[in-house]
């Protein structure tokens, strides 16, 4: 397989690469602090503006569908452009996004708000790994993926603990404006460190779509899309979870998001790890653990000291994240641009449905801990579309 963009990049020495690398992780860092902050602040954002916790899982919805739409779309649109000129544009659509939402006057403006801030999301994330990916050799591609994903796990430890207790002890709206000042940085960084190429090889809109239209690319997609569901059910109402059924006080909230976070950093350590070994096969390995999981996590709820290390063993989930990506540019040749964002899209598109299926159970009645079993046949669902796609890798194989 080609390298995804060979460019210049590859000729800048070890430390310019590290500095680069910590430019992309940051806009990382400031993605997932601003996508996962109003999971930990859920009772306060209900309580400020009169609306049901599950109606905020509905605004957690709004933010992924943003970025279900504006990955494919904003990585087609900005094809053309330079892949430097494209990271800055999106970093600052997702500042104002941001801005705009610590701003939002009521329930409906923020619905608004948190969907244009999700716009950039897969876009950034995909044109950014596409990057790292270009500046390592194609044995060690998976590490380069995890290491700008390292952005967003270390926001889910200490960005989101961090933004739940600005929320808590100040106003939720802070939190939004923490991660425009953090957009804000990363654009100084990248257009600081990030030189531009002019050797870039630039993509066609209608090559990519042409070759976009794959089977294994779909699948690889679908797995993302539903077999990822279950950590984002559990996950948007852990806070929920951890005041009525494990019945702490809020105090141990931020706590909980930063055994979270812990545990994505194991998780996205191990996601490029394994995929460097076994190939696509790790994602099946990633998947049947994910199951497991997700049905102890009931059974863990009720006391404080076990739904701690459900918590972290449900953000090792993440280890998917960097699987699939990397899976994505092996099989999706001429079309590396939009399969990278449109992975993100895909793991959105589980971040709307995992809270919009709990939200449906909850509202039903269901005990807040019906997530993990919700979340844990997602899992399975993703098993189901993965044995597909073995079988389509090993017909392409044999022919």
């Amino acid at each position: 397989m080609n390298n995804p963009a060979a460019t210049a990049a590859t000729s800048l020495s070890p430390g310019a690469i590290l500095l680069i690398q910590l430019a992309l992780a940051l806009g990382g860092f400031a993605i997932g602090t601003g996508e996962f902050a109003i999971m930990g602040l859920m009772p306060n954002v209900a309580a400020d503006l009169g609306v049901s916790e599950p109606q905020v899982g509905h605004v957690i919805s709004a933010y992924a569908l943003g970025v279900v739409v504006g990955a494919p779309t904003l990585a087609l649109l900005g094809a053309r452009l330079p892949r430097r000129v494209l990271l800055l544009l999106l970093m600052g659509c997702f500042a104002l996004g941001n801005f705009a939402s610590a701003l939002a006057p009521g329930y409906e403006p923020l619905l608004i708000f948190r969907f244009i801030a999700g716009l950039p999301h897969g876009a950034y994330f995909g044109i950014a790994m596409l990057v790292a990916a270009s500046m390592a050799p194609p044995h060690k591609r998976a590490k380069a993926v995890s290491r700008v994903l390292a952005g967003l796990t270390v926001a889910i430890l200490i960005g989101n603990p961090l933004a739940t207790w600005l929320g808590q002890f100040m106003s939720w709206r802070y939190a939004f404006a923490l991660v425009g000042i953090i957009a804000i940085t990363t654009i100084a960084m990248v257009a600081i460190f990030l030189p531009a190429d002019p050797n870039e090889q630039r993509s066609s809109p209608k090559g990519e779509l042409r070759a976009f239209n794959r089977a294994p690319i779909w699948l690889a997609l679908g797995i993302g899309a539903i077999g990822f569901a279950g950590m984002f059910c559990v996950f948007s109402y852990m806070a929920p979870t951890l005041l009525h059924v494990t019945q702490v006080g809020p105090g141990w909230i931020p706590l909980a998001m930063g055994v979270f976070g812990a545990g994505c950093i194991v998780g996205n350590s191990a996601g490029g790890w394994l995929f460097d070994r076994l190939r696509l096969r790790a994602v099946a390995w990633i998947l049947a653990w994910s199951t497991l999981v997700l049905l102890v996590f009931p059974f863990a709820a009720h006391s404080l000291w076990t739904i701690l290390p459900a918590i972290f063993a449900i953000g090792t989930m993440i280890a998917l994240g960097p699987a699939l990506q990397t899976h994505l540019m092996d099989v999706a040749t001429g079309a590396q641009t939009l399969a990278a964002a449109s992975n993100h899209a895909a793991f959105n598109l589980a971040n709307a449905l995992g809270p919009w299926l709990g939200g449906l159970a909850i509202s039903a009645g269901m005990s807040w801990t019906v997530t993990g079993y919700i979340g844990a046949i997602t899992a399975i669902a993703g098993l189901a579309l993965f044995a597909w796609a073995w079988k389509v890798q090993q017909r392409n194989v044999r022919n």
